[in-house]
């Protein structure tokens, strides 16, 4: 029979450890050399004939961990709630009186991100019931902190009603966001592109974006997008069928 290789017996001997009862655990660690050695022997040869039990166990432990990490992002969630959900700045995009509130930490220049949109405007145009928040969280250079900052300032100069077509627009942009690009996107929308451009420097755009990465930090987020669902979150992309699933299991459980 094939031999285990010394890193997948200590990650057998591990999850023994941790799956043993507390008493047992104890009395593991004040063994004797001898003893430790004889005890590991024995496990090895017990896998070695029931190797089934290490996948058990393993399987065990994955999902204890799994488990874990959900309880710690809920916690997350309601120690940031009013900034996730009001914080009085981030664009409100859906329905605002909808009965289940997404929040997406979004980068303009992120693959994945852009893979997510239309699966997102699909959900928003098809459900009609969810209010989705759009907080902007430039990771990935320079480009991503200047699209950022022109959609923000996009707002702050010609209001909520202009943003929405000007994320649309920088999450389709195949170029690079330089002055000239972003100045005639927005004039092609009937917007005032050089006053956009120049709003750009108001301290409030570079406060959003600092305030949306501190979020960040304390939710533990470092990739994008990564959604906020009501209680849970969904850390990298999710296809439509899966946001849809979510969005039916939340409105089930508030029914029940």
């Amino acid at each position: 029979m094939k031999r285990l290789a010394p890193k997948c017996l200590a990650l057998i001997l591990a999850a023994a450890t941790f799956l043993a009862p507390p008493a047992l655990a104890t009395e593991l660690t004040e063994m004797t050399a001898e003893e430790r050695a004889a005890f590991r022997a024995e496990v090895r040869a017990y896998l070695l004939d029931n190797p089934e039990v290490l996948m058990e166990a393993i399987d065990v432990l994955e999902r204890r961990q799994a488990a874990a990490a959900v309880a710690n992002d809920s916690e997350l969630i309601a120690n940031n709630a009013d900034e996730l959900f009001n914080d009085g700045y981030s664009h409100v995009a859906g329905n605002p009186d909808g009965d289940v509130t997404m929040v997406e930490f979004v980068d303009y220049r992120c693959s994945y991100c852009r893979k997510a949109f239309p699966e997102l405007k699909a959900l928003i145009e098809t459900d009609g019931n969810i209010r989705v928040i759009f907080k902007e969280f430039p990771i990935l250079g320079e480009a991503s902190t200047l699209s950022s900052q022109f959609a923000i300032s996009t707002q702050l100069v010609a209001g909520q009603a202009a943003y929405g077509p000007m994320h649309d627009a920088l999450m389709t942009l195949r170029g690079n966001p330089s002055e000239a690009v972003l100045v005639e996107m927005a004039n092609d929308q009937g917007l005032d592109g050089e006053a956009i451009w120049n709003g750009m420097s108001d301290p409030r755009v570079a406060e959003i974006i600092r305030n949306n990465h501190l979020l960040g930090q304390r939710m533990q987020i470092s990739g994008t997008p990564t959604f906020v669902v009501e209680d849970q979150m969904l850390r990298g992309y999710v296809p439509l069928d899966g946001m849809m699933q979510i969005v039916a299991e939340l409105r089930a459980a508030k029914e029940g």
